[in-house]
Parts: structure tokens; sequence; C-alpha cells
């Protein structure tokens, strides 16, 4: 999606074509700035290529169910990255290594992990607990009826899902759990969309290629618009 000087490009972090798709818009286009959809601390972990380890300083800062919540995200990634044979941020990683290698500047986005858990934590209420609860039962038991509510036949892994499979999934997720849809999906766009600005009014003229999880597209460029507008007065 193109905004401008600003490209993004929406992904699914284990999609060997979200690989593909990457490396083939930035030797294209060879953009002045390489954005990724990371905070230092998940940055940092992705050159790494380590697993989280268990800190019970971080714990008390972010809280148990935003730790818990990292935890699991952080496995379940792992678990279909293995399915498909792609470490999880292998999109990200791939955007990086190429700004490295055609010395493009590399900016950061995403906001910080540990706010966006914190957060989490405050935000998640017993109610979207239970609803979470039936929704993973659910999936277990009734896959398949699941699977056709959303009109969905079958999952390919290895491919970004559609636009309009991955807008009624993120519709569905703010019908269910609205708290969590405004801390993991509003929140978080706005930051980012903050920062997309603050580099087209830093560096005018250059090219921007971002790279985000499929889903943030849409929604970073109408923000990206609307502060250019002065529509929107404050993000986070």
């Amino acid at each position: 999606m193109r905004y401008k000087n600003l490209i993004i490009v929406g992904t699914s972090h284990i999609s060997r074509e979200s690989i593909k798709a990457v490396t083939r818009i930035i030797e294209v286009e060879r953009p002045d700035i390489i954005a990724v959809e990371l905070d230092k601390k998940r940055f940092l972990g992705l050159l790494a290529k380590g697993k989280p380890k268990v800190s019970f300083a971080r714990l008390r800062k972010v809280g148990m169910k935003g730790y818990v919540f990292g935890l699991l995200g952080s496995y379940v990634q792992r678990r279909l990255g293995k399915y498909v044979g792609v470490s999880p941020g292998t999109d990200m990683l791939t955007a990086i290594e190429l700004a490295q290698n055609y010395g493009i500047q590399l900016a950061l986005i995403d906001q910080d992990i540990d706010v966006t858990l914190r957060k989490f934590s405050q935000a998640f209420t017993a109610r979207e607990k239970w609803r979470l609860v039936v929704d993973v039962v659910k999936s277990f038991f009734f896959r398949q009826q699941e699977m056709k509510k959303l009109g969905i036949e079958e999952i390919d892994l290895s491919r970004v899902p559609p636009r309009r499979l991955i807008k009624k999934l993120i519709e569905n997720v703010r019908e269910r759990y609205p708290n969590l849809y405004r801390v993991l999906i509003t929140e978080r766009n706005q930051y980012m969309a903050r920062k997309l600005y603050e580099l087209i009014e830093l560096n005018p003229g250059k090219k921007i290629v971002a790279v985000v999880g499929a889903g943030h597209e849409d929604e970073l460029v109408n923000l990206v618009r609307r502060i250019e507008d002065h529509q929107v007065e404050f993000l986070v």
C-alpha cells in the first residue's frame, strides 16, 4: 500500500511469501529508509535468535497476565514456524539484513513491548478471559464450524491471509475483545503512525518502506493522513 513516498508492506511473520515480498519490494524500490514493526527489545531479541527467558524482574514490570501472554504468543509462533519451516520474525529479519546490505537507514517504529504487555495486564478483563477460554475450546473441538463462520476452507500458513479474511478476523477480535483490541491494535497503530509521520517530516522527499504485520496497512495510512491533515491532535 502506498501513500506519497511511503510504501507499507503487510506480512505474516512465518510466511515464505512474506519474505519474498519484502525482498522484492526493497530491491525494486531501493528506499532511503526501511521501517520495521519492532521495538528495541524485540529487535535485539530477533538478532540474538534466542527463546524468551524467565525473568521475575520483567514479570513485576509488565504484570502476570501480560508476561504469560508474551510467553504464550512466542511459543505459538515458534510452533507454527516450525510447522512451515520458517522462524518467526524472518520477514522482519529479512528487511533488517537488506537494510544492512544496501546501507539503508533502519527505523524501529513499534511501541516498547513492555509497555504493551503492561497495558495488556491492566486491560484483560474477566469477561474477556472467559471468552478466550470459550474460543480456545471451540477451536479444538469445533474447528471446522468455526472456520466456516469466517469463510475459511483451509489455512495455508506459508502465505499471507487474504485481506478480506484479515479484516474479518480483526473485526471479530474488536467485537469479542474490545480492551485487548485497543491495547494490541488501536494504540499500537497510533504509535506506529506517529513514528511514520515523524520519519516523513524529518526526511522530506525520501522513500520509506515500512514492513508491518498484515492488517495494519489500511489503518496506518489512514492515521498518517489524518495526522498530516491535523485531524488527530494526540497519538500515544
